[in-house]
């Protein structure tokens, strides 16, 4: 089979260093804990338990919330980063704090209170629950005001100063589209879209695609918001499957098909997308033999963490 390895894809630069200073705790420290998954991959979490650090995670619990789990070590803040109320309750604990908070994350939540100190209230856009949100409206519940759709936008004060900006791994379509439609209702709004350029150019690149690609494959974890996105742009005119390693893909799949394209999150393992890119590769619809999948070693899930993938 034809493949296409788009580029760029995986792993970007908040994500890689994220990593690396879990493993370097994970030999400075014991008792090291990760306040929610660091980055939004089951199978990186796995392979950083057995390195010894413990995730601390609960669905619908806030970050502020999962530090009642923890009493005593060190604590890291993951890429999403955490609101400042998070950091003083870790202090009050009398925890060893770390802080892998993703740089174009803690950019964002600079800008949002140097707006605040100067009299505007924000609007930002991101996804429900999700802990980089959570983060950075928790930074003043009152005046900062989650965007989830144009309706959020019909709702608020529209005499009130603003600045827009958004959670750095949305679509940046869907953010161009609501910042538009912020400018026509809002007469005293600034624009500050704060897509990352990881986000972005990997958006861009699955956008573009070429025309004779017959199916997709958007290798991730189900739970990151930036590999969903990447599917859904796929999805408009390719057939898309979002899949977390080579063991979900589905050889019925490829039936009839000529030439596959591949993509992956930013918190994709290197290891998994390529053992998809070369399955495809010596995949032959007439050889059963080029049917049969190698299996996840283990060991090499944090062993390519070192440069984005391009």
């Amino acid at each position: 089979m034809l493949v296409k390895a788009i580029v760029p894809r995986g792993y970007c630069k908040g994500v890689i260093r994220a990593i690396n200073i879990a493993k370097e705790a994970s030999q400075k420290y014991q008792n090291v804990y990760i306040l929610g998954m660091i980055v939004h991959n089951q199978y990186i979490v796995k392979a950083l338990e057995d390195l010894g650090i413990q995730t601390i995670d609960s669905q619908g619990k806030t970050r502020l919330e999962l530090l009642d789990e923890i009493d005593e070590g060190t604590v890291i803040i993951t890429a999403h980063g955490a609101s400042d109320q998070v950091f003083h309750k870790a202090k009050e604990k009398n925890l060893n704090i770390i802080d892998a908070s993703c740089l174009d994350v803690i950019k964002t939540h600079d800008l949002i209170k140097e707006k605040l100190n100067l009299g505007y209230d924000i609007l930002y856009i991101g996804k429900n629950g999700h802990p980089e949100a959570e983060g950075a409206i928790s930074i003043n519940e009152e005046r900062i005001h989650l965007i989830t759709c144009q309706k959020d936008l019909d709702s608020i004060d529209k005499q009130k100063r603003y600045m827009i900006t958004n959670q750095t791994t949305m679509s940046l379509y869907d953010v161009y589209a609501l910042c538009e439609y912020a400018k026509k209702i809002l007469p005293h709004l600034e624009v500050a879209k704060e897509i990352c350029t990881a986000t972005q150019i990997r958006q861009e690149a699955i956008h573009n695609i070429d025309d004779d690609i017959d199916i997709v494959f958007i290798v991730g974890d189900p739970h990151s918001h930036n590999t969903q996105k990447l599917a859904s742009i796929a999805s408009q005119n390719k057939d898309v499957y979002m899949i977390e390693s080579l063991q979900d893909l589905n050889i019925h799949w490829l039936k009839g098909k000529r030439k596959a394209a591949v993509s992956a999150g930013a918190s994709t393992p290197t290891y998994l997308t390529n053992q998809v890119i070369e399955f495809l590769k010596q995949f032959d619809e007439s050889k059963e033999e080029t049917f049969i999948k190698p299996p996840i070693e283990k060991s090499k899930i944090l062993g390519s963490v070192s440069r984005v993938e391009d």
